[in-house]
Formats: C-alpha cells, sequence, structure tokens
C-alpha cells in the first residue's frame, strides 16, 4: 500500500473496483450531509471526478443535499465495495466547482439527461410521474434541434478531504484500517485498530 498519497491509492483501488465483475458502478457512493441544526442525511450519488483537489459528483442546486451543503458546509462519503472486500470513507469541507466544470461535465452527458436536468424539480414534491413525463416532453420540444445548455440552478460540488480512511476487511474481523489526516504541509498516515 502507498502510504504517501491517499489520493493515488484511493485511485488505484477504484480503478479496481471498476475492473471488477460483481460491482455494478464502483462510482456510487453514500453522500452524508447534517442540516445547519445538525439533522444527518444520506443518499448514493455518482463520483463524477476526482484529483488532488478532491471528489466531485453534480445535482439540482435546488435539491435537499445541495441546500444541506449550502447551510453546512460538511460532507462525508463512503465507498463500499462489498465482493473486494473493501471500503472507503472521506470527510471534508465543500465547495462548489466552476462553472467551467460544470459546463465540461454537463456536455458530457446524454441529450436526454440533460433534458431530465431542466424538466426535473430535483426533491420539490411531484404531483405525479406523468406531470414529470409531461416536463420532459416539453423539454424536449423546446431545445429541439439545437443544443441544450447547462441550467443555471444545476453544478457540482467537490469535498475537499481532510481524512480518507481505507479498510480491508481481514479474517475474524481483524481488519486492516489505514487513515489520512490532511495537515497544512502533507496527508499524515496512521494505522487503526479494527
Amino acid at each position: 500500500m502507498n502510504i504517501s498519497d491517499p489520493i493515488s491509492l484511493f485511485k488505484q483501488w477504484l480503478d479496481e473496483a471498476s475492473q471488477h465483475q460483481a460491482i455494478a458502478d464502483a462510482t456510487a457512493m453514500c453522500l452524508a450531509t447534517a442540516q445547519k441544526d445538525g439533522q444527518p442525511s444520506s443518499r448514493m450519488v455518482l463520483l463524477k471526478g476526482v484529483d488532488a483537489r478532491g471528489f466531485c459528483f453534480y445535482t439540482n442546486m435546488e435539491s435537499a443535499k445541495a441546500k444541506a451543503l449550502q447551510a453546512n458546509p460538511r460532507a462525508a462519503l463512503c465507498f463500499y465495495w462489498a465482493p473486494m472486500g473493501r471500503q472507503v470513507r472521506i470527510e471534508g469541507l465543500v465547495e462548489q466547482v466552476t462553472p467551467t466544470e460544470a459546463d465540461a461535465y454537463f456536455e458530457s452527458r446524454p441529450r436526454e439527461s440533460r433534458i431530465g436536468a431542466w424538466a426535473s424539480k430535483q426533491s420539490q414534491p411531484l404531483v405525479s410521474r406523468t406531470h414529470l413525463l409531461e416536463q420532459v416532453l416539453a423539454q424536449t420540444l423546446q431545445f429541439e434541434g439545437g443544443e441544450v445548455p447547462r441550467p443555471d440552478f444545476w453544478s457540482g460540488w467537490r469535498v475537499v478531504p481532510s481524512m480518507i480512511e481505507f479498510w480491508q476487511e481481514g479474517h475474524f474481523r481483524l481488519h486492516d484500517r489505514d487513515v489520512y489526516r490532511r495537515t497544512d504541509v502533507a496527508w499524515e498516515h496512521s494505522k487503526l485498530y479494527p
């Protein structure tokens, strides 16, 4: 295990999980947020980018998760790749991605997904599934024959990690746990009891 760079190690684990036949989507991660009053909430989202700056995902900025992150700009992520007996936990502050980053990712999405972003008032009450499909049709007609630009209300978040823990399942619950904590100059590595 490379003990100097947790981002490189994460990319290695993600690549291995992505190649594992029993894992449907290695980028699936549990995102935990908390409201300003401390009420926690979690949901599954997809990792759409990782580099030295952090871990990115995208959403409607009026969604419950985005509102929670605006009120309390901290988050935790958890990847669990059961067939490999591996888990990665990440904690840190959040920041919004740049408009350029959001535009680039939005343009990479299938046209139907871009139209869906316009049609969905994410996390808001929905009268019926039929109403949603009518909204999709209306947006499809609006953008017929043209580009589908990124809505102003749609962007992304980056979790800037202050802690990353790598967990490897062990026999008799003697799991291997490596934790990295960010300092002003580098990552500090230590081991944890299972």
